[in-house]
C-alpha cells in the first residue's frame, strides 16, 4: 500500500464505503415507510373490525344456539370463512414496514466488500486463506 500502510489502517474508509453504498441503494426505499406504515395500520383496523363482527356473528350462530336446527356445522362454510379471515388478518399483521430485509442488507454489504477481498492477500498468504476457507466450509 501507499507509504507502507496496511489494510487495517483503512478500516474506517471501508466501513464508510459500505455504509454509503448500502444507504445509496436501499435508502430511497425508505421513502415508502410512511405509506407502508399507514397501509398496515389501516389494514389492521379494517380487518380487526371485520374480524370482530364476524366472530361475534359466528359465536351467536354456532356457540349460543342461533343456528337453524337443520343446519349442521359440519360442511358449513362458516368455519372455512373464519379460517380465511384469520389468514387474511395474519398477512396484514405480518406486513413489513421496510421493503427489504436484514438479509438483503447483509447481502448488499457483502457484495460491496467483494472488490476489497483481494486486498486480504496483502496480509494473509493465499494458501493460508484457502486453508481457513476450507475449514469454515467443511
Amino acid at each position: 500500500f501507499f507509504a507502507g500502510a496496511r489494510l487495517p489502517a483503512f478500516k474506517l474508509e471501508i466501513i464508510g464505503l459500505v455504509s454509503v453504498m448500502v444507504f445509496a441503494i436501499l435508502g430511497p426505499m425508505l421513502v415508502f415507510l410512511p405509506r407502508l406504515a399507514a397501509a398496515r395500520r389501516a389494514g389492521l383496523r379494517e380487518f380487526g373490525v371485520l374480524a370482530s363482527h364476524y366472530v361475534r356473528e359466528f359465536d351467536r350462530k354456532w356457540l349460543r344456539g342461533g343456528a337453524p336446527a337443520d343446519e349442521s356445522l359440519l360442511g358449513s362454510g362458516d368455519i372455512q370463512s373464519l379460517a380465511d379471515l384469520g389468514n387474511s388478518y395474519a398477512v396484514v399483521n405480518e406486513m413489513r414496514l421496510m421493503p427489504f430485509t436484514m438479509r438483503n442488507l447483509l447481502q448488499l454489504a457483502a457484495i460491496t466488500l467483494l472488490p476489497i477481498a483481494p486486498l486480504l492477500l496483502t496480509m494473509i498468504p493465499l494458501e493460508e486463506l484457502l486453508e481457513r476457507f476450507l475449514k469454515v466450509v467443511f
